[in-house]
């Protein structure tokens, strides 16, 4: 497995990645279909970072951090093709994500998640993500869950 940046060549499988994952379990959203159809406006240049992850000669995943304000990003559109799930992609990209956040010396990643997703809220956690209070106006609908990493 290799991480990467990602590149112009990769937005339509950032989309498209993202796009499968939210069709499998909601439905994609208005400001999700902002966000997948315009990953440099929305996320790389407002400070934010878009990663590939390729495994086996072919491109099976994603993951971003969205700049929110100082030391405070948004990890988020996270997904991996459905052949690959099971092989321990999504824990290796987690630790490369807060391992990266670290280095770039980031003071906090959050997430919004949707309790019904019961095995990735047991990961966040496990990697010391703990729940905070959701606002009750944010930009996701399926939004019922909100979770901090502090990271200093």
């Amino acid at each position: 497995m290799k991480i990467r940046p990602f590149t112009h060549r990769d937005a339509e499988t950032f989309k498209a990645l993202n796009v499968a994952w939210l069709h499998k379990y909601f439905y994609v959203e208005p400001y999700d279909n902002e966000v997948l159809s315009n990953p440099f406006q929305y996320i790389l240049e407002k400070g934010g970072y878009i990663f590939m992850v390729d495994y086996e000669g072919k491109t099976v995943g994603t993951m971003s951090l969205i700049f929110i304000e100082n030391g405070v990003y948004e990890f988020t559109k996270m997904a991996v093709d459905p052949s690959v799930q099971g092989k321990g992609l999504g824990k290796k990209m987690m630790e490369s994500v807060i391992a990266f956040a670290k280095a770039e010396k980031m003071n906090t990643l959050i997430l919004y998640s949707n309790r019904i997703l019961e095995n990735a809220i047991h990961i966040y956690k496990k990697y010391g993500f703990v729940e905070i209070p959701l606002e009750t106006e944010n930009q996701y609908e399926r939004a019922n869950i909100k979770m901090k990493l502090k990271l200093i």
